[in-house]
């Protein structure tokens, strides 16, 4: 009998989806206004634990917007994790502002603490009210930690730090929803948070993101900045540039249904991370995920280290053996300032996320994983 493929990560849709798709399709209320997306809002605020929520066409849209309430400008510096998607680098260059990369920490991967405070207390000098870059002699406005693979980062240094300095922080959730630091949600714990509903995603809108904050004045900004920045109800009149960025009815209706099961989701993703970890344990040349003591990780993405000299071969030719078993793997993101993109950058060394875009792999973790498929990816992995 032939194996069936098994996917890296796939969306579960097992709830109201259809039927709350289909209420949109029937009433004709598919654009960007109509009760989902509010009910949608009202959801995310109230899993955050955040006063206000306003929902955009995807996660990078979220990170821009947030950029520009928080008032990041053109030739600012925002700090950024390195080893992160390139949504949240690309978002700080749309607002014309510059990227300064920090380094992994080796334990959970997240962005190091100790590496921000370093680069704010000594790289940088106060003056004139406001932190600047003492090699670029740009001002340091902000700083975005991004929450990779569902787990946190440790953000309470990096708070204290930030409000020493007057910077703003922009947590990018977008892999986080449902995971929490200190028994707190993500997402609400900084001045303003962004999360993305991506097919991936742990709940997903086939796109969308979210943003989340408890200033009344960036909500309001948010709202209207995605929604072309129209000043009349009736009329076409637009005080300055916005974005047509506003989630439509459609997604968010997906999005509620998503939202019912969000508390299953996670609970499935650490039955499946807390399987991989005790199978794997042992197992000579491969590193488990793992997750601190303060961290509530939903575990969104489960990957592992690949110690090559002892497992015998490297991430790659591991991810090559398990496509040729019908398992989907992959590797991390490499590292944005070793990017082409990013190359003006002039970044020689952050060692910690170049070793980890090496050695990692993320094996599958669906929601819907059967243990008859995640005891095949354990053989392949152990074999």
């Amino acid at each position: 009998m032939t194996a069936e493929f098994i996917p890296l990560i796939e969306p579960e849709i097992r709830g109201n989806e259809l039927k709350y798709v289909r209420e949109c399709l029937e009433t004709g209320w598919v654009s960007s206004a109509g009760a989902y997306v509010d009910r949608f809002e009202q959801m995310v605020a109230q899993q955050t634990g955040s006063r206000h929520a306003i929902a955009t066409v995807n996660g990078t849209s979220a990170l821009h917007v947030a950029l520009l309430v928080a008032g990041v400008q053109p030739d600012d510096e925002v700090l950024v994790s390195t080893l992160t998607f390139i949504a949240p680098v690309n978002a700080i260059r749309y607002v014309g502002a510059w990227p300064v990369f920090v380094d992994a920490e080796p334990d959970f991967w997240q962005m190091d603490p100790e590496r921000v405070i370093e680069f704010l207390e000594k790289e940088c000098r106060w003056t004139e009210g406001a932190l600047y870059n003492r090699h670029t002699k740009r001002r340091v406005t902000a700083i975005i930690p991004v929450h990779i693979l569902g787990h946190p980062v440790d953000l309470d240094p990096i708070l204290a730090v930030a409000r020493k300095f007057g910077l703003k922080v922009i947590e990018d959730a977008t892999e986080g929803l449902g995971a929490t630091y200190k028994d707190r949600p993500l997402g609400s714990l900084a001045d303003i948070g962004c999360f993305s509903f991506n097919g991936n995603k742990i709940i997903t809108t086939g796109g969308g993101g979210m943003i989340v904050t408890d200033n009344e004045e960036w909500a309001r900004k948010s709202k209207y900045l995605t929604t072309q920045a129209k000043d009349d109800p009736i009329e076409y009149i637009h005080g300055e540039i916005g974005y047509n960025y506003r989630l439509p009815n459609l997604l968010a209706a997906m999005g509620c249904a998503q939202m019912e099961q969000l508390v299953e989701f996670v609970a499935t993703k650490r039955q499946i991370a807390a399987c991989y970890s005790q199978k794997l344990a042992n197992v000579p040349g491969i590193v488990p995920m793992k997750a601190a003591p303060w961290a509530g990780s939903t575990y969104w993405m489960y990957t592992i280290l690949i110690e090559e000299d002892v497992y015998r071969m490297d991430s790659r030719q591991l991810m090559r053996k398990l496509g040729s078993q019908k398992i989907q793997s992959r590797p991390l993101w490499q590292p944005i300032h070793k990017s082409p993109a990013y190359a003006s950058t002039n970044i020689v060394d952050l060692p910690v996320a170049e070793g980890l875009f090496r050695r990692a792999l993320s094996i599958p973790c669906s929601v819907g994983l059967s243990d008859p498929g995640q005891d095949r990816v354990i053989t392949a992995l152990t074999s």
